[in-house]
């Protein structure tokens, strides 16, 4: 098993796509980045720690590649919004990869 983190957007959207690519085991919604640990949705939607909103997969490699999964990042959101993605804006909403 392979873990990869991905910021898309809202993480309820970003979840819902990952979650019906086959290979995907397990995704958790959170934050990633930033200077506060633990932070709360109010803290993040400050703007000041630097959070953005997360999906860490968990994803079998013999399943799904790597570059499969981000073929479906790319697909889902448009990197080019700055702070927003669709209705959401603020800055928790940029684009991130972190592979674990």
């Amino acid at each position: 098993m392979k873990k990869a983190t991905f910021a898309a957007g809202c993480f309820w959207g970003v979840e819902a796509a990952f979650r019906q690519v086959k290979g995907v085991l397990d995704t958790q919604v959170g934050y990633t980045g930033g200077s506060l640990e633990n932070p709360s949705y109010s803290d993040v939607c400050t703007g000041k720690t630097g959070h953005v909103e997360a999906l860490e997969v968990t994803y079998d490699s013999q399943v799904v590649s790597y570059e499969d999964l981000l073929d479906v990042f790319w697909s889902i959101h448009d990197p080019t919004q700055i702070d927003r993605q669709g209705p959401d804006v603020g800055w928790q909403y940029r684009s991130v990869i972190v592979l674990s």
